[in-house]
């Protein structure tokens, strides 16, 4: 053996696209000062768990318990037991002053997210069951709760029932004209826009309309669930496959408060989105055993090969990669900026991109039928939603800062310019670095930083990414954004912001902007 004789030398592993040599250290004597540390980091650690799943469970029963800002599609006397769900009015003495619910929920939030700060760092010391067991616990109460924070959920269901109750085509037929006594109507509340959701995310939501309004949201809630659960099981398998420690990049993904408070319990699509994108990943890691990573270059005999040798013979996991991340576009379009990325760290590879393209285009047929059956030669409308803005997303925030009064059709077309570009630099870096995971993260940032219409579960687009990315930098800009998100849409940001006179809505762009959303709202 040569070299530090307290190592063994365990098989090559690749690290975000190159390989590098994994050592295992045998264990040594701990000093009593390194084993003092050690527990305190696992106490800490175990009680960030326990506060995650506690303070989850507090925000849901607040929820549940009876109208409220927290639950936005209930109204005074208006709170239907199906929607409340078996933990409705379990806590018949709580606060119902709106102002104290605002500092219950932000203060349970905040308290969620230094937990989560100090389950990341004690991860790799946690032991891997307790880790597991708190997201199924938190999981489990997420499922549990009603709707929480938007009301989206109710959107889908409307346009799913617009089409198959009012045989109306979402894509051609804005809510407005259809029966305004249907109960998704009444529970929905984008009546003036088309749905910018894609084909296949809303042939999911016609499966549901048998179910009946209170039926469908159970039914995706409970789908909404299990996706986001395969998913963080997608980010531990390719963890391993790279070779790195998965208790990390769980935590980062799956107990993360933001997206469980606003994502899982306000039950958004982007979780089936995310679940094709790692889906595609895990399959390209796969691929060639988890020793090749993403980037890695065909043996030299298939290059000699010509073209056949590049189609033939298929291999099915490359086809599927390509096919899950088509899936993912046609769920929410936001995962389309990531496939020239992906495209662009296979060009090193010919006979691996061939494939993942050929999986594209088959996934795209496939696809594209589908959507023509249903909608005809109609596609979702994201034109209408680029136009709108949330008052504290990063492109009206620097509108404020220069004096423009927020973001300017000027200031639109900017963003638009530096999204491209970045997305370029994005491409350029996963040919040239071979680094394709922390590329679609990046670009992931990118596109989150340059959107007018921002929302805080978007966060979750860069987690799994950022977890598995060899990048440092990268998993501390998605822990920034999501504080950035958490000052932006907590309840008490509102009163912090009377209190300063902070009034982006006050100024004659703000006004324009919130008067847009309200024709679109009604």
């Amino acid at each position: 053996m040569t070299g530090d004789a307290g190592t063994l030398p365990l098989r090559e592993t690749p690290h975000d696209g190159i390989r590098t040599r994994v050592v295992r250290r045998l264990p040594r004597r701990k000093g009593a000062g390194a084993l003092a540390g050690t527990e305190s980091r696992v106490l800490a650690g175990t009680v960030a768990l326990l506060a995650i799943v506690i303070l989850s469970l507090l925000v849901v029963l607040m929820a549940a318990n009876r109208p409220s800002l927290l639950a936005p599609t209930t109204h005074t006397n208006y709170y239907p037991r199906w929607m409340a769900g078996p933990l409705g009015g379990f806590w018949p003495s709580l606060t119902s002053n709106s102002t104290t619910l605002k500092y219950l929920f932000t203060g349970a939030i905040v308290v969620m997210y230094g937990g989560y700060l100090v389950a990341l760092r004690a991860a790799p010391r946690l032991p891997a069951r307790w880790i597991i067991a708190a997201i199924l616990a938190v999981h489990a109460i997420f499922l549990l709760s009603p709707p929480l924070a938007l009301t989206d959920i109710f959107n889908y269901i409307n346009y799913g029932r617009m089409a198959v109750v009012h045989h109306l085509n979402p894509y051609t037929t804005i809510p407005i004209s259809e029966p305004h006594g249907d109960p998704a109507f009444i529970l929905s509340n984008w009546h003036q826009l088309l749905s910018p959701y894609g084909p296949m995310f809303t042939l999911l939501t016609f499966a549901v309309v048998p179910l009946g309004v209170g039926g469908s949201f159970w039914a995706l809630k409970g789908i909404l669930v299990l996706a986001s659960l395969a998913t963080i099981m997608l980010v531990w398998k390719c963890a391993r496959l790279l070779g790195r420690d998965p208790r990390a990049a769980v935590v980062l993904v799956g107990l993360n408060p933001i997206v469980l408070v606003w994502g899982l319990g306000g039950d958004h699509n982007d979780f089936l989105m995310l679940l094709g994108i790692m889906l595609g990943f895990y399959l390209l890691l796969r691929a060639h055993g988890g020793v090749v990573a993403v980037e890695a270059d065909d043996p030299p005999g298939l290059r000699r090969a010509g073209l056949r040798g590049l189609v033939l013979p298929l291999s099915a996991t490359e086809l599927g990669a390509g096919a899950a991340f088509v899936a993912a576009t046609s769920v929410k379009a936001s995962a389309g900026v990531l496939i020239p990325v992906v495209l662009a760290g296979l060009l090193h590879a010919p006979r691996r991109l061939v494939q993942v393209l050929i999986g594209m285009f088959l996934a795209g047929a496939v696809v594209g039928a589908a959507s023509l059956v249903a909608f005809g030669l109609h596609i979702p409308d994201l034109s209408t939603q680029s136009r709108v803005v949330t008052l504290e997303s990063v492109p009206n925030l620097i509108g404020l800062a220069i004096g423009a009064g927020g973001e300017t059709e000027f200031i639109h077309r900017l963003m638009s310019v530096a999204l491209g570009v970045s997305l370029v630099l994005c491409c350029w870096f996963a040919w040239r670095r071979r680094e394709t995971l922390t590329a679609e993260g990046w670009a992931s940032v990118a596109l989150l930083v340059t959107l007018g219409w921002v929302l805080p579960w978007y966060v979750v687009w860069i987690l799994p990414l950022a977890a598995l990315s060899a990048s440092r930098r990268l998993r501390a800009t998605a822990l920034a954004l999501g504080v950035y998100l958490i000052i932006a849409w907590a309840p008490v940001s509102g009163l912090v912001w009377n209190a300063i006179g902070f009034h982006p809505e006050k100024t004659s762009i703000g006004r324009l902007h919130q008067r847009y959303v309200r024709e679109l709202l009604h």
